[in-house]
Parts: structure tokens; sequence; C-alpha cells
């Protein structure tokens, strides 16, 4: 099986070459590479310094540069175009380290034949699970991550994982060709966060099984780019405003007899959040983001357009 991993890169290039380099010793061979680099020229030509056009295994490496900064699902969208002919495709974060085996373990749980897409165990720095496989609660516009918490050492149930799961977690998705071909490319104007959710809900995906490779593990510095796993009165404006608006749009977009609830719902999970806290600032941020989504607002923030 020939598997394409997919990058999306913004002016990162120390997480593209640890995922690049971890790859490297995958101990399933058939593979290239392709990175989406979103931010800008200067950070194209400094990964296209840092990192070779073969990996020392004989596999192809590309560097893409986008034309403008397309988001998440923008980006995952042009590698996804770049590599038509692949048998599977494996999104990758640029923030994460994929075991040697990830790979091979993924192949193998979707040449099982009875599922169309495979999640992982992707793990914090810390030892702790970040995510078995997601769960999507339209009525409070919430995502669950399975497994949050535990240890990665414990025991996994994957039978139990997959019945509970309704969508993977972005960091790390392996996709079979069956579902790339019959859900389509990811939602674009969600710009960062949720558009990995909106792809798994959508009436197309809903018929897809979505399985879970035990074995294949996979390490996430999350929130590197972002600044997304600060402390709570550290967290900048980017991934509170975005996450909150995008939980809004994504219920608009796949349930929206259920959005005057859930937007009540999403409401009082930010106060409560930011409340207890005294997080005033970050409040303020995530009310902006639902308000925004509830107004229809998509694209990119108007003050990430202006730094691009």
């Amino acid at each position: 099986m020939h598997v394409a991993v997919v990058i999306v890169g913004f002016r990162n290039p120390d997480d593209v070459s640890r995922c690049v380099a971890a790859l490297a010793h995958s101990s399933h061979r058939d593979f290239e590479i392709v990175i989406v680099e979103n931010g800008g020229r200067e950070a194209h030509a400094e990964l296209q310094r840092r990192l070779p056009e073969k990996l020392d295994g004989g596999q192809r490496l590309r560097v893409l540069l986008a034309e403008r900064n397309l988001g998440y699902g923008g980006g995952v969208n042009l590698g996804l175009a770049a590599a038509p002919d692949a048998d599977a495709v494996w999104v990758l974060n640029p923030d994460t380290e994929a075991e040697p085996e990830a790979m091979a373990e993924s192949v193998r749980r979707l040449q099982a034949g009875d599922c169309d897409a495979v999640g992982c165990a992707i793990f914090l720095p810390n030892g702790t699970i970040q995510s078995y496989g997601g769960r999507w609660e339209t009525p409070f516009a919430r995502a669950v991550s399975i497994g949050y918490g535990q240890s990665a050492t414990e025991a996994v149930d994957a039978a139990r994982i997959e019945r509970d799961q309704n969508y993977l977690n972005g960091a790390s998705m392996f996709l079979g060709r069956r579902f790339l071909q019959e859900v389509g490319p990811m939602q674009e104007d969600y710009f960062l966060y949720c558009e990995e959710v909106e792809w798994f809900l959508r009436p197309t995906a809903r018929r897809m099984r979505l399985g879970f490779a035990a074995g294949a593990r996979v390490l996430h510095h999350a929130g590197t780019t972002t600044g997304s796993y600060n402390g709570i009165h550290a967290k900048p404006k980017t991934p509170i405003y975005l996450s909150e608006r995008n939980r809004i749009l994504l219920t608009r977009d796949c349930a929206p007899g259920m959005l005057p609830f859930a937007a009540l719902a999403a409401l009082a999970l930010i106060v409560f959040r930011f409340g207890r806290h005294r997080a005033w600032v970050q409040m303020g941020y995530g009310l902006q983001g639902w308000l925004a989504g509830l107004a229809g607002r998509r694209g990119t923030p108007q003050w990430l357009a202006a730094r691009a």
C-alpha cells in the first residue's frame, strides 16, 4: 500500500523537520511525503533548505508553497491534490512524531477491509493520552476526546473506541481512498479548528466506518504554533476565537435544527470555562468567536489576514 503523508506547516520548520525525521524511521517503507507551507516564500525556502528531496530510504519528499495562508483545511486539500494516486493518505500535524510502527499498524487496520479511515493513540509529551478518537456531542456543540488524560501505557479497548468515536483527531488521520473519493475535500472556510469534525460528520462520511489501530502511536507536541495549550490566562486570541466560532458554524452546517440549544450550551461553556478562572480577556475572545459563528462569519479572521 502506497501512503502519501500530508503535512501542513506555517513558519514552523523545526516542527516539520522533527516530524519528517520520525517518519524516516517508519517500518512501512512505501510512502511519500507532501508538505504544504502556508507561511509564504521565505518559510517555503527555509523548508527546502532544511529537507532533502528524498529520505535515506528513497521516499520522495515534496515541499509545496501555498499561494496564501489557506488555513488547515485548504492546506490539506492542496496536499491531497498533489497525491491523487496514493492508496491511502496520512494527514499529520507538523508538531507530531510518529513511532516507527504507527504507519504499518494503520495500514494493517485499513487493509482489514472493514473500515475507511483509521485513528490511533495520540499522546502528549507528559505521557498522557490526548485522544484515541473523538466524539462530537451535537446538543452541546462540544468535542470530546476519548481517553483524554489517561496514561499512554494503559491497555486500550479498540472495539469500544471504534463504537464510540464519530470523528478522528485532526493531528493524525489515516484515510483510505474510498473515504477521500466519497466524502470529498475538507471544509476550507473554517480556516482552523473543527474542520476535521465536519469532515467526518457529513452525510456521506457517516456511511463510512472509522477504525482504530491500537498499535499506532503518535506523539503530539500540541499547540506549538497556535499557543492553544498555554495556561488559560496566556491563551492567545486565535485558538479561542476560532474554536468557539467554528463550533457554531459546525452546528449550522451539520445540525441546523439544534443551533438554538447548542448555541446556548456553547455560551454557558464559555462563561464557565473562563469565568471560573477570572480569565476575562480570554472570555472576551470566546464571546467574539461565538457571536461571529452566530453571524455566519467564515474564512480567515481579519487580524490574521493582515499578518499573512
